[in-house]
Parts: C-alpha cells; structure tokens; sequence
C-alpha cells in the first residue's frame, strides 16, 4: 500500500464492517441509541416511561383522571477506548502478495471485536435474575435451559421476542450431546457464532465467555434491547514511521455499553459437569 493512497474514511469504513462481522455478543445488543459519539466519555442518554394502567371502562361513567406516566433516564458513557498500531516493513510489503494490508486490518478488526465482545460479557446488574448448575451435562442441562426460558416468561418478555443464549464451547458440547439444537434456513443473517435453535432461543458460541476461579461459566440468555452498544471507529490514519521504511496504521475504537432492561436477561452459572459413560 502506497501511503499516499491511503483513503482514511474508506479504511475505517472497512474496519467497521469487518467489526460487524466478527461480533457475536455486541451483535446481540441493541444499537438504537449510538448517536454521534465524539470522544471518550461522551454519553448517551436512553430514556423511557413507567407502565400503563388499564382499568374497567363502564358506559356512561367517567374515566378516571389521566395517569401520570413516571419517566426514567439511563445514561450509557462511552467509557472504553481501545487502540491499534501496527507497521509493515517495506521489505515484507514488497515480497508479500498483492493485500497484506488488508489482511493486516482484518487481523486488527478481529483483535478488536474480541475485546469488545469480552466487554459485553463482563457487564453485570443486581436486578438480573440468576441459576446455576454446577454439573451441566447433556442429560440435565435442557432443564437448567427450560428454568430460565421460564424466569423470562415470568418477567413478562413475550413467546414473540427474539432471544438469544450465548455460551462457551464447553457448553456448546453439552447441546449437541443432547440432540436438542435445531437448524434454520436463516443461518447468514443470525451471523457469527450461530449454532442452531431450541426452546424459543437463539443459540450462539463464543470463546469470548471465559470460566470463572471455579471453572463455572456465566452464560447469558437474554432479549435483543436487554443490552445497549454505542460504538464508533475513529482516527484511522496511516502514516510513515520516521526511523522505519514501510507503512503503518493506527485506529482508535471509541464504545460503550450498559444492560438497560435487566428483566429481560438472565445469567446461567454453568459448570461443565463428566457425561456418564455407556
């Protein structure tokens, strides 16, 4: 790549996509609320109301006065900002095949949607309901799915709400021993990590879930709004090492996220238990 040619905003529009397509837990976020981020630490405010009343209408009776709706406010604060900077001598560009470069950029979007997934997974609420199983396996863990699928019933999240399950592969194994996942045709657009379906739920696999001192991992059911994402990819610049011959890259990614409807989520305390042998 001649750093001459070097088109910023096409590059940064190349890193986003390529972010887009490597996600899994931001993927499943809701991004209603991204706005126009400028730096780190500029906020996003996300509001809402309270429920609505619904009473006996009787003919020829007044209703009662009108019910004032409480509002409330969350505030998402882009609050992480993660940097590449990576440089390619002029040497290897001019031995490599036509596209190292490229495939330089795809290996940062790649690092970079990694740590942005970790980020989701390690975001908590006192108010999310929690289960655990400290010996899941094949035989066992389709009950642990069906507790959970009931606690969200329970908080009024409708059979019609799209819902996903995310787990490790250790996990994973777990599903597919036990014959439960079903396939679709619409596997390119649920995207990366997809894994199949089962009991209303979306099911995907990361690695980006990592287990816990105790060996448990915390998987997560939850709606696509539970969870909000802003995010934007900033200040991509090539430029020319002073003391180096060759080209180099370096990208700001700004972003932040925040569980804005904690009833809709919950948290799987999993532990991968030994399958019995037959």
């Amino acid at each position: 790549m001649a750093i001459q040619n070097f088109i910023p905003t096409l590059w940064s529009e190349t890193l986003y996509t390529e972010l887009e397509k490597d996600y899994v837990g931001v993927r499943l976020c809701s991004r209603d609320f991204e706005g126009e981020i400028r730096g780190e630490g500029d906020r996003v405010k996300i509001c809402g109301v309270g429920p609505v009343t619904v009473f006996d209408y009787h003919k020829n009776q007044d209703m009662p006065a009108a019910e004032v709706l409480s509002d409330t406010e969350r505030t998402l604060v882009i609050d992480q900002a993660k940097g590449f900077n990576f440089f390619l001598d002029s040497i290897d560009l001019a031995q490599s095949k036509k596209g190292l470069m490229q495939a330089a950029m795809k290996e940062a979007s790649g690092a970079l949607s990694d740590v942005a997934d970790r980020f989701i997974y390690s975001l908590t609420d006192e108010n999310v309901a929690e289960l655990e199983n400290a010996n899941a396996t094949s035989t066992n863990i389709i009950s642990t799915i069906a507790e959970a699928r009931k606690m969200l019933m329970e908080n009024n999240v409708p059979n019609s709400a799209k819902v996903s399950l995310e787990v490790p592969p250790a996990i994973e194994q777990k599903l597919v021993l036990a014959k439960v996942l079903r396939s679709t045709d619409n596997v390119e657009a649920l995207g990366r990590g997809y894994i199949g379906s089962f009991m209303g739920f979306d099911i995907y696999v990361t690695n980006n879930i990592t287990p816990d001192a105790d060996g448990s991992y915390r998987c997560i059911a939850r709606t696509g709004r539970a969870i909000a994402f802003a995010e934007q990819v900033s200040a991509v610049k090539a430029y020319e090492p002073e003391l180096r011959h060759g080209d180099a890259v370096k990208g700001l990614h700004l972003y932040g996220a925040k569980i804005i409807y904690p009833k809709e989520m919950v948290f799987l305390h999993l532990t991968p238990g030994e399958e019995e042998m037959i």
